[in-house]
């Protein structure tokens, strides 16, 4: 799956010419803690609410009512724009672009295109929302977890033996446990114990919840 076709495309944003007051605002009323800003179309960059609280550091104490009204008239979010921003195309793939956001601790990524055009903004909520779907769990249906050896081959015999027990597949992952993979497989059934025989019949081991409590445990 790729970035452009998850991507959020609306969502708020600012200009540079916008007041610092009215971009507080914006972070207040929409909850969010940062704002992406674009010139026309082009992103330039992208501003916090720390950058917009911190931007009249001590003009409350030192100025008066009256001075401090022109001043906030005046204060564009230009003067605390962030330039520093990570982007990434829209062709990029899903897990790409979650292992980059872990990698850098963000919460979020503008995509753009060739031109920088600002076109998207994928965050941590629509990746968690995409590993939801793609492992099925709103589709119903039972998961079966298998214990398997590292070698080729062993996703194509698990969904094999589903596949010839006439059951439907609804997705597949697999993931890595201290140096074990596990083979997670939603079939389309409310009853998967024949499935289940089936696999250890051939020698798998599938496993639950009570197979790690010790290490939960400790």
């Amino acid at each position: 799956m790729y970035v452009g076709l998850k991507m959020l495309r609306d969502f708020v944003t600012v200009t540079p010419d916008t007041l610092v007051k009215d971009a507080d605002k914006i972070l207040e009323d929409n909850q969010l803690w940062m704002l992406l800003v674009k010139d026309r179309d082009v992103l330039v960059g992208y501003v916090t609410k720390e950058d917009v609280r911190a931007a009249l550091p001590s003009v409350i104490n030192s100025l008066d009512k009256h001075e401090l009204s022109y001043l906030l008239s005046k204060i564009s979010v230009r003067e605390v724009v962030r330039k520093n921003i990570t982007t990434i195309p829209p062709e990029t793939e899903i897990e790409a672009a979650a292992d980059l956001m872990f990698e850098m601790n963000l919460s979020g990524l503008a995509v753009v295109d060739e031109n920088k055009k600002l076109i998207g903004y994928i965050n941590r909520n629509k990746i968690l929302e995409l590993l939801v779907e793609e492992m099925g769990l709103k589709q119903g249906g039972s998961r079966i977890v298998v214990d398997v050896e590292e070698r080729n081959g062993v996703l194509y015999e698990v969904a094999g033996i589903i596949s010839n027990m006439k059951y439907s597949i609804i997705s597949t992952g697999v993931f890595h446990h201290r140096n074990r993979r596990m083979v997670v497989v939603r079939v389309a059934t409310e009853d998967p114990s024949p499935i289940i025989d089936a696999i250890k019949e051939r020698g798998y081991k599938v496993v639950g919840p009570e197979d790690f409590m010790d290490e939960w445990k400790s």
